[in-house]
């Protein structure tokens, strides 16, 4: 196992996240982070916390579970409804996205399902103006036309490596690990 962020130069990447977010969004107007649960959820946390600190304003946050719609795994009832598979929290309850600038925040970005099945959730919900990808660590072998807006850390791995998030308060330390596995 190779550590590959320790838990400094995850703050320092998510103080950058934060100030490109605020830069590319021009300030926090109509701005709502979109954490995908469970470890996007509590970046999501973290990077409104440090909006917050840079900006004076409470960003809302909504945890957004995409599980009803990835393509990879249906949930038994497999409800295509499209009710969203998001439950709201934070600070705000934001019902309809309609004219939001979402940032999605996921901790690992790989084949690219995982957002895909985000932006299909946050679809369902209205219609954003902007959509953005927030991630900590880009791995690397997309399976789809999907590409991070911000990113923490490129780190190259092989396909069946496994890259391991561990973030404070969800886990009991805050660590990128990369597990090779034996080729």
């Amino acid at each position: 196992m190779t550590t590959m962020l320790d838990a400094p130069a995850i703050g320092r990447s998510l103080t950058r996240i934060a100030h490109e977010i605020l830069e590319s969004t021009r300030g926090t107007d109509d701005l709502v982070l979109v954490g995908i649960i469970n470890r996007g959820d509590t970046l999501a946390r973290h990077l409104a916390a440090m909006i917050k600190t840079i900006e004076g304003v409470s960003v809302p946050v909504i945890h957004l579970d995409i599980t009803a719609f990835r393509d990879d795994a249906r949930p038994a009832t497999d409800d295509a409804s499209g009710e969203a598979g998001a439950y709201r929290g934070g600070d705000v309850v934001i019902p309809d996205l309609t004219g939001k600038k979402a940032v999605l925040v996921d901790d690992v970005l790989y084949t690219g399902r995982t957002a895909r099945a985000a932006m299909d959730a946050l679809l369902s919900s209205g219609r954003p103006s902007r959509i953005w990808l927030a991630v900590l660590v880009d791995r690397g072998h997309r399976e789809l036309p999907i590409r991070a807006d911000f990113v923490g850390k490129n780190v190259p791995t092989h396909a069946a490596d496994k890259v391991v998030v561990n973030i404070e308060p969800t886990d009991n330390k805050t660590s990128v690990e990369v597990v090779e596995v034996s080729r």
